[in-house]
């Protein structure tokens, strides 16, 4: 075995989605680094992405889509198919989230969380999955959560849809395991990212959370891709159904 490759990601094609910042930004730039072929998806702005990857000199494509919407899921494999010819790696980084307590979380909210983060995450590994499923070969990362192991606090539909993350990640390794298909799930801690600007803001609970990572700091989007690479890699081809907790010690604690 060449354990110096197992590793690399030269001559993959990898969709990262979520890419406009934070931890799908720093998950497309590390697979390019990485050496594969990325398309970097960002809902609204991709271009500090683009940006960044420029300075750097590394090979990503850059595209916006709502991938809340069908046909936004649809029409961006439909361009990474044909732009790349193949999807040897999905990271489903998109997600949303918003903050109201259970009892005033309103359908609409429930809808829009459970859309992006839980039925568009499904679509998507499909569509890429029958790809992947033609050929025998193929890993898709879903981003989990520490609320896929515990409840949350005014987060209710947030906390749902990432429990369903760890359904789907589990179901799809069991139809698909034997088939040449690994489906991974990263669920990040504390991560200093857009999606938790709410709790960075308030000392109280910033400081509450800090006092339980074992680390001693929340993390950095930074923190997530030697994780992902690994899922993408040959270094994780017995690696399946599994949620892989890069949290600095959080849930050590109990």
């Amino acid at each position: 075995m060449d354990v110096s490759s197992l590793f690399s990601l030269k001559d993959r094609m990898a969709l990262v989605t979520g890419a406009g910042s934070g931890i799908g930004q720093a998950i497309a730039l590390g697979f390019a680094q990485a050496g594969a072929k990325v398309l970097a998806v960002g809902h609204s702005s991709i271009e500090e992405t683009k940006e960044k990857a420029n300075a750097k000199g590394l090979d990503i494509v850059t595209i916006t889509a709502d991938l809340s919407k069908e046909e936004g899921v649809r029409s961006i494999v439909d361009f990474a198919l044909k732009t790349m010819g193949r999807v040897d790696v999905l990271a489903y980084v998109a997600g949303t989230i918003r903050r109201t307590p259970a009892e005033k979380h309103s359908l609409e909210d429930w809808d829009a969380v459970m859309a992006l983060n839980l039925r568009s995450a499904f679509l998507m590994s499909q569509l890429v999955g029958q790809d992947m499923l033609s050929r025998g070969y193929g890993k898709i990362i879903h981003i989990a959560s520490m609320l896929t192991f515990m409840g949350g606090m005014n987060v209710v539909s947030y906390a749902a849809s990432k429990s369903g993350i760890a359904g789907l990640v589990r179901t799809l390794a069991n139809e698909w395991g034997g088939r040449g298909i690994n489906v991974n799930a990263i669920a990040p801690g504390w991560i200093k990212t857009k999606l938790t600007s709410a709790l960075q803001a308030d000392p109280n609970r910033y400081n509450t959370i800090l006092s339980r990572i074992p680390a001693g700091r929340w993390g950095e989007p930074e923190d997530l891709v030697g994780a992902a690479i690994f899922l993408a890699s040959r270094a994780s081809d017995y690696v399946n159904g599994h949620i892989l907790v890069v949290d600095g010690g959080y849930l050590a604690r109990g």
